[in-house]
Formats: C-alpha cells, sequence, structure tokens
C-alpha cells in the first residue's frame, strides 16, 4: 500500500505562521492587511494563487510571494505544530504503507519542518510547489510522487483535509480519504470522497484495517 499526505490540516497547523507572514508582506509592501478568516478560507492554494484572490495586482505578485517566503522561513518551526495524532498517524502508516508527502507548501520548508518534528524519515518522497508545474487539484503532483514508488499491485491513497486534494487524487485516478483536522467541512469533502474521518490517525487505522482484511481473506 502507498500513502501519501497532505501537510495543512492533516498532519500540521501552521495557521499562526501563515497567517504573520502574510500579515508581514502586506505590511511590508504598504498594503491593507486582508482579514484573517479571508486568508484561512484560501490555505491549501498555491502562494500565488491566494495573493491574487486577496486582490494583489498581478504584477506584485511574486514580491508578495518572495517576502512571504523570506519571513515564513524565520518563524515556521517555531509557530508550527503537529495536529493531534498525527505523529502517531504516520509512525503506524509506516508499519505496513509506504509513505509520500504532497503539499502546495514550499517543498524546501516542509522538509524542513517535518524533520524539526523527527518524521522525514518516515517518508520516501516529498513533492512541494517547487518540484511541478501545475499544482493541486492537477493530477500532477500525486503522479510525481508515485514516481518513487513501484505500484505494481499496490493500493493507492490519498490523505487530505480540502477538496482540492481530493480532486487531485481523482484526477490521479487513486484513492482518496478527507479528514477533518482542517479547513474544511464535512460537506463539502463529501462530494468529492466518501470516505471521510476526523483527523489522519483515524483514516489510518481504517487503511490497516483494509490491509489486514485482504490479507485474511
Amino acid at each position: 500500500m502507498i500513502i501519501l499526505f497532505d501537510l495543512d490540516g492533516t498532519l500540521i497547523d501552521s495557521t499562526e505562521a501563515i497567517l504573520e507572514s502574510f500579515h508581514n508582506s502586506f505590511a511590508v509592501h504598504g498594503f491593507s492587511v486582508p482579514d484573517d478568516a479571508q486568508i484561512k478560507a484560501l490555505i491549501g492554494h498555491p502562494l500565488d494563487v491566494m495573493y491574487r484572490e486577496l486582490g494583489v495586482d498581478e504584477a506584485l505578485v511574486l514580491d508578495f510571494v518572495t517576502t512571504y517566503k523570506e519571513h515564513y522561513r524565520e518563524i515556521s518551526t517555531q509557530k508550527t505544530k503537529l495536529l493531534p495524532n498525527a505523529k502517531e498517524a504516520v509512525e503506524a502508516a509506516a508499519a505496513f504503507a509506504s509513505l509520500g508527502i504532497v503539499t502546495t507548501k514550499t517543498g524546501k520548508y516542509s522538509r524542513i519542518l517535518m524533520e524539526h518534528f523527527g518524521l522525514m524519515d518516515k517518508f520516501e518522497v516529498l513533492v512541494g510547489r517547487e518540484h511541478v508545474q501545475n499544482p493541486k487539484p492537477h493530477a500532477e503532483p500525486i503522479l510525481k510522487a508515485l514516481q518513487s514508488f513501484d505500484t505494481k499491485n499496490k493500493e493507492i491513497w490519498m490523505i487530505g483535509d480540502t477538496q482540492m486534494d481530493l480532486l487531485s487524487a481523482k484526477n490521479a485516478g487513486v484513492n482518496s480519504i478527507g479528514v477533518l483536522s482542517g479547513y474544511e467541512e464535512e460537506k463539502s469533502l463529501k462530494k468529492f470522497s466518501e470516505i471521510i474521518f476526523n483527523d489522519s490517525l483515524d483514516a489510518i487505522c481504517y487503511l490497516k484495517s483494509r490491509k489486514t482484511a485482504y490479507f485474511t481473506v
């Protein structure tokens, strides 16, 4: 079995770091800071998309993204935490499956975060925003990750907290599980996956039971 995890809202909570970095970027460039609710509603999208949706002119988007990343790099490990049961989920999953991370966050900083939490060694691949041309919900990030695995006769699952995670899985032709530990409600996730759990550990327990049932039939 191959299990791919999203990060924000699935394994980690970096809301504080994200909001602070957005606040800083708008302040540095002399613009009014959007409401936190507006920013949080866009988490999961690539940064350039978020800034466009927040009204930043196209000519300035890359400057805002650069400023964001400079600040985020300085604060990310201090202002990001693992979600409840996330560590247990990853450790449990690594005992019976091959694991990867597929995120719209910058891969470089995502790797640093997971090393900070002592979990990066559980994953065989991490695909971030800079590794693909087309981010989620496009299939490319998942297909890119799967290049690191032998997928023959393997069940493949994507676990994520947003529609984009589930749509990316659908577009890539793999199974998906939605979790309610992040930024979207069950009603919106159920439009794209019938399998919804409270958090990543519940999802992993379900997948472990599937694998056990498969081998005992």
